[in-house]
């Protein structure tokens, strides 16, 4: 070999070697910088939603109020900025029973109200929060969410261009504050009364006359005379309102909404443009608020309940038995009258009435057995 190719090899040997350590530095130690680059360059570009959400509630209403914000919280931080929530309290946006026309319309992507409001919209609406008699929280997220209750749910609100979803449960509630004691039917003949849903109609029927007030105005129409008494909510909600300055007694159990559903209503096509994620984001976080609210009232709404009897003297009354008997019967009549005049009224109220007896039989020999026993 001439010497010319004897120098030659050892060039071509080291060109070589200089590009594989080449090569293998930019494989090993510039990927993730690329990929970092490329992370970065899509997360920029992706869409970022702005949604409003209105609420029938006063803004950061302890209980009620908090759910509409914790929702818009949750979804912030879990969607590291994708998606942000701004939320609304009755009256700064739209009026507290706009909450549903303003969704609808579009004009806003959320709400949080509770469906028995839209009843004059909707006949079958008070299902889907609570009706008198009917089923408490644990039953109401059962039907909701395992049974067949979401769907007709969604069924009743999709010719509004409205998503519903359950968003919070107070547990069973109070009967409500009253000026004079109710020892008899003769003591509700007259009596007017702020109870929405229908409950409302079942009191009227008692020989009541119900209305419907905004949370906000609850305060000064009891303090005024424009109504005899209201039912609100409970002892966490109702301490703060103040109510046991304006009436004197307070009574239970709360036979007109024993399991209050509360409600997220999200415009469909607001949410239909939402990329996938984001979607499934939406529906658990409803979830996780439905189940927190609960948590929160089960916490609290004893303590209150003591400051108010033992702190501000409220007198504790039971509703009498013949009162609940009759108030009960009324609404069974009810129930069959108006499924008579509205088949989808009919459709919801017998399964939710399969899905209550259904319940009923495993809890008497579950709940109702272990409650007596403790």
């Amino acid at each position: 070999m001439d010497s010319s190719k004897k120098t030659l090899v050892p060039l071509v040997i080291i060109v070589l070697v200089a590009l594989v350590v080449g090569l293998f530095y930019a494989l090993v130690f510039t990927q993730p910088a690329a990929q970092l680059s490329f992370e970065q360059g899509e997360l920029k570009n992706q869409q970022k939603y702005h949604w409003r959400m209105v609420t029938t509630w006063p803004k950061n209403f302890p209980g009620l109020g908090m759910a509409g914000e914790n929702f818009a919280k949750w979804i912030n931080e879990a969607s590291k900025g994708r998606m942000e929530v701004t939320v609304y309290g009755a009256n700064e946006l739209v009026p507290a029973l706009g909450v549903f026309d303003a969704v609808s319309s579009g004009s806003v992507e959320l709400g949080h109200g509770a469906a028995y409001y839209w009843k004059g919209k909707i006949p079958a609406a008070p299902f889907f929060t609570s009706v008198p008699f009917g089923m408490n929280a644990q039953e109401m997220n059962g039907w909701l969410h395992y049974g067949n209750g979401g769907a007709l749910w969604r069924e009743a609100y999709a010719p509004f261009n409205i998503v519903p979803f359950a968003g919070g449960n107070t547990g069973v509630q109070m009967a409500g504050w009253f000026n004079k004691e109710i020892n008899s039917l003769a003591d509700i003949q007259g009596l007017k009364m702020r109870i929405p849903g229908l409950g409302g109609e079942v009191f009227t029927r008692a020989g009541g006359v119900a209305v419907n007030i905004p949370g906000n105005e609850l305060y000064t129409s009891l303090q005024t005379g424009v109504i005899d008494a209201t039912e609100w909510v409970g002892p966490y909600n109702d301490l703060a309102f103040g109510f046991h300055q304006v009436a004197k007694y307070y009574y239970y159990p709360g036979w007109h909404e024993p399991g209050p559903t509360l409600e997220l209503l999200i415009n469909k096509t607001a949410l239909e443009s939402l990329p996938e994620d984001l979607q499934k984001l939406v529906e658990v976080t409803a979830r996780a608020v439905n189940q927190d609210m609960l948590d929160e009232y089960t916490a609290r709404n004893n303590r209150a309940m003591n400051e108010l009897v033992n702190k501000h003297g409220v007198q504790l009354r039971r509703l009498p038995d013949d009162v609940l008997q009759k108030l009960k019967a009324i609404s069974v009549q009810m129930y069959a009258e108006q499924s008579g005049k509205d088949p989808f009224f009919a459709k919801v109220y017998a399964d939710y009435e399969s899905f209550l007896n259904q319940a009923q039989q495993y809890h008497k020999i579950s709940e109702e057995a272990y409650y007596q026993s403790r």
